[in-house]
Parts: structure tokens; C-alpha cells; sequence
């Protein structure tokens, strides 16, 4: 049974989750503020994290980087902060997803089993075959089926995207890994290698079915 960590200051949500959660036959325990949330992490060892940002002792943030400091395992952020610049600071301190609240439960439903389908990051070697559209993906010996050629700098992108599949990558990560951290702010990089690897890979690159945008976030790969 997975185990998940509801981190939330409203009761009403702490309620309404923990009892969608066990009505799904996840195992939940519950924390109201951060530092409650780092102890019980600890202690219990969950398996997934759903952590509002809006905590009345610690800033969610300071919660995520806390977790990462030991350990991996995937976190959703469900906040009622819906700028741009909240989701970036939270996706950059390790957050796995993020979910705007009023939130649909469906929608957070699927977002905790994208997660935990996937280790929240593959090892060099974990992967090989991967198919998108009509192609497979060869990650070891760098090819594509059906002659497609792609460019360095559209492997490097593509990989890491491979390498974690159902993830959200945050801009800032790609462009720092790809291109140096000089240039996170250089947004056009991004879209114009993404149209390119759209326009090799997917059937309908004016509608991706597995190399996704999410607007004002980042990329993620759906298998």
C-alpha cells in the first residue's frame, strides 16, 4: 500500500483528502504545518508527499529543500499560489508536481499516480527503448528509428526528458543543464529545440501526445 503525507494547514482539506486518499486504498498520515511534515516524513518514511506552500510555521519551499536534503521520494505541491514565479521556486527546490488550488480531487488523483510510476530519477543505463509516436528511441546507442537524425543539443534535452518519464522539468533546470546556468532566463532556447523534436517524434507536433508543455512551468515526457 503506497503511503502518502497530506501537509496542509486547513482541516477541511486535510479531511477531504485523507479520506479520497484511504478510499483508494493509499495509507495516509497527516501533518499541519512544516515542521510536523519534516518529523513525520522521518519517521514514517512515506512513500509520496502532497505539501501545501502555505504553511503557518515554514514556507513550503524550506519544506521541500529540507525533504531533498535525504530524500527522493516524489512531492506534489497543492497551493493556492498560482503565480508563475511560486511554481518555479518550488519545481526548482525539488518538487515533482504542482497543482493550483481549487483543485479538482480527480486531477490530484492522477497527478499521485503519474508520479508513482516512476522513480523520480532514472540512472544513466536504467533506460534503453523508449517509443514516442511512431518512433523508438534508442538512449544507449543514441538513435532514433525510421532515419531520424537529431542534433546534440536536441539529445541532451530529449535524454533528460527520457530519463524521467511523467515528470515535470522545470525550465530553468533544462536550460542550465543544456545550455549553463548563464542562461536560464533564455525561455526562446527552449520552445524552438521543443518545436524541432516535436516536428521528428510526434505524429502531430501541433499536438503532442508525449513531449508536453506546461505553460509558464516546464516540459515533462508522457509515455
Amino acid at each position: 500500500m503506497t503511503k502518502i503525507l497530506v501537509v496542509d494547514d486547513e482541516p477541511q482539506i486535510l479531511r477531504a483528502l485523507r479520506i479520497n486518499l484511504a478510499a483508494r486504498h493509499y495509507e495516509v498520515a497527516v501533518a499541519p504545518d512544516g515542521a510536523a511534515a519534516l518529523r513525520e516524513a522521518a519517521r514514517w518514511q512515506p512513500d509520496l508527499v502532497v505539501l501545501d506552500l502555505g504553511l503557518p510555521d515554514l514556507d513550503g519551499v524550506d519544506v521541500i529543500q529540507g525533504l531533498r536534503g535525504w530524500t527522493r521520494i516524489p512531492i506534489v505541491v497543492l497551493s493556492g499560489r498560482a503565480g508563475n514565479q511560486d511554481k518555479i521556486d518550488a519545481l526548482d527546490a525539488g518538487a515533482d508536481d504542482y497543482v493550483t488550488k481549487p483543485f479538482s480531487i480527480e486531477e490530484l488523483l492522477a497527478r499521485i499516480r503519474a508520479v508513482s510510476r516512476r522513480t523520480v530519477v532514472h540512472e544513466p543505463g536504467g533506460l534503453a527503448d523508449v517509443r514516442i509516436g511512431d518512433h523508438t528511441v534508442d538512449l544507449t546507442g543514441k538513435t532514433v528509428s525510421g532515419d531520424v537524425r537529431l542534433t546534440p543539443t536536441e539529445w541532451h534535452i530529449l535524454e533528460i526528458l527520457l530519463r524521467n518519464p511523467g515528470k515535470l522539468i522545470p525550465r530553468s533546470h533544462l536550460l542550465a543543464e543544456v545550455w549553463g546556468s548563464k542562461h536560464v532566463k533564455e525561455t526562446h532556447y527552449l520552445r524552438q529545440y521543443m518545436a524541432q523534436l516535436r516536428k521528428k517524434l510526434e505524429r502531430d507536433p501541433a499536438r503532442p501526445a508525449h513531449l508536453i508543455t506546461e505553460p509558464g512551468m516546464g516540459y515533462r515526457f508522457t509515455p
